[in-house]
């Protein structure tokens, strides 16, 4: 528990007021709405994308780094990676990683530069893929319902506070409802593009 400084406790346990709830929870549903995105950019699809290796954990100088801390990353053609270390001495240490961490790709050093071109998805293969964006938008609705659940309890907390009236609190349980299904739109909207972006061949 935080140590907070001398006459934060109390404030700190008081119901927030309806405004607040409602901000807080519109503004903790967006940043699920942007883990989700993130969590895609990890999914192939058929062109090449920086975010598919950037972090992957490379053993280098006796710890663990992310790839994108240690090179530059960028995808010069459509189904091509290209990495170039800021160390030319880790070249190999990367090309070990990127063939350890199981994503189906086949590095080749070329001198001080690693290249991977991505082979063709199968069909199959992308029929998967989908099922991966579908489960992580899914991760995505329980994680923006579990805020809702969070903000309606708020909600009835500052409704004890003196002052605020039944009505208003059922209002504001009517935005909170409206700020979930926009978000779970917007979801379901990002799920749609990128099955499109997967299964365009």
């Amino acid at each position: 528990m935080k140590n907070w400084p001398s006459g934060f406790v109390a404030c700190y346990f008081l119901p927030m007021p309806i405004d607040q709830v409602l901000l807080e929870a519109e503004d903790k549903m967006a940043k699920s709405e942007a883990a989700m995105l993130h969590e895609f950019e990890g999914v192939r699809t058929g062109k090449a994308n920086p975010a598919l290796v950037e972090n992957i954990m490379v053993d280098a100088y006796g710890s663990s780094m992310r790839l994108r801390d240690m090179a530059g990353i960028t995808a010069p053609e459509t189904r091509m990676i290209l990495i170039q270390p800021w160390d030319a001495g880790t070249v190999e240490s990367i090309s070990k990683a990127i063939q350890a961490a199981n994503l189906g790709l086949n590095p080749a050093i070329d001198g001080k530069v690693i290249r991977i071109v991505l082979p063709e998805l199968s069909h199959e293969r992308r029929e998967e893929l989908v099922k991966v964006a579908k489960k992580i938008t899914e991760d995505g609705r329980v994680a923006v319902r579990h805020v809702r659940r969070d903000a309606l309890d708020g909600l009835k907390e500052a409704g004890k506070e003196a002052g605020v009236s039944e009505d208003e609190v059922k209002t504001a349980e009517k935005q909170v409802q409206k700020i979930t299904d926009d978000f779970v739109k917007k979801l379901d909207d990002h799920l749609a593009d990128k099955e499109k972006e997967i299964l365009t061949v």
